[in-house]
């Protein structure tokens, strides 16, 4: 832990289960990131959709434009739709993520129309809007946090040196998207971020408070959108507890600003 620490990565991915965007500094908020999982994709019941039922999802890339999202195909980048950051149909929808019952609007029909089209099922584009709270387990919160649509936790921090360790066991080395961190850090030993607890990062404070347990969307070639069995197999060989398998650590933040590449890191 006496090594240098800095960020390496930072990482958005406005639409849950869709390709992540790398960017060089992001503005910190209580639920993640500005523009982290705001946006995601329903059935007609309202279901969240992701990469563990629809691998396919990966195959789909977001770019964000400054007053604009796009989303096209990693196949066929020339298959794509682009939408307003700000764009709502008007239309409320209850839309349920991991039990959780939360407000959303339509986006737009012709918005999922396309997603529709791609997934060769009925879904929704859906927002979740500023007055959307959706409380996060308080086992895990500090200061009563709500989060966005990820998951659980508004923050994943993982270490280079972590999926290095990794990468050392597989026969095929995987890159870091299959993990979808939101902060990566150069720097340290080997799972560094396992003895987290408070970190400041630039003009920022965050609190570490579980580690991340994976499940099979890590499994999810990110360029191919086809499962496999690795790395899930060779983690749960030595990142074990119980029933679950551990890699990364889950955050939220004490204060809110901007975070950038480069970034030292000082636990606290």
């Amino acid at each position: 832990m006496n090594q240098p620490l800095f960020i390496q990565n930072l990482y958005l991915y406005p639409i849950k289960s869709l390709g992540g965007i790398s960017v060089q500094e992001a503005q910190v908020e209580e639920k993640g990131f500005k523009y982290d999982r705001r946006w995601m994709l329903v059935d007609q019941s309202g279901e969240f959709l992701t990469q563990r039922q629809h691998p396919q999802l990966a195959l789909l890339q977001v770019a964000l434009g400054k007053s604009e999202l796009t989303v096209f195909s990693k196949v066929d980048p020339s298959h794509k739709i682009s939408f307003d950051l700000e764009m709502n149909s008007g239309k409320e929808m209850q839309v349920s993520v991991w039990g959780d019952r939360v407000a959303a609007l339509q986006v737009d029909s012709e918005v999922s129309a396309w997603f529709s089209d791609f997934l060769g099922m009925v879904v929704d584009l859906v927002l979740m809007p500023e007055s959307s709270h959706r409380k996060m387990d308080p086992r895990y919160a500090v200061q009563a946090e709500s989060v966005s649509f990820a998951d659980g936790m508004p923050y994943v921090i993982i270490g280079q040196a972590s999926l290095d360790e990794l990468n050392g066991r597989l026969a095929f080395p995987v890159g870091m998207d299959r993990f979808r961190p939101n902060l990566v850090f150069s720097g340290g030993e080997a799972y560094a971020e396992d003895q987290f607890k408070q970190l400041q990062i630039g003009e920022v404070e965050f609190q570490v408070v579980k580690p991340c347990a994976r499940c099979v969307m890590i499994t999810v070639d990110q360029e191919k959108g086809t499962k496999g069995k690795e790395p899930l197999a060779t983690l749960a060989t030595y990142r074990s507890q119980g029933s679950k398998v551990y890699f990364g650590q889950n955050a939220v933040a004490l204060t809110q600003g901007i975070v950038r590449v480069g970034d030292p890191i000082q636990p606290l």
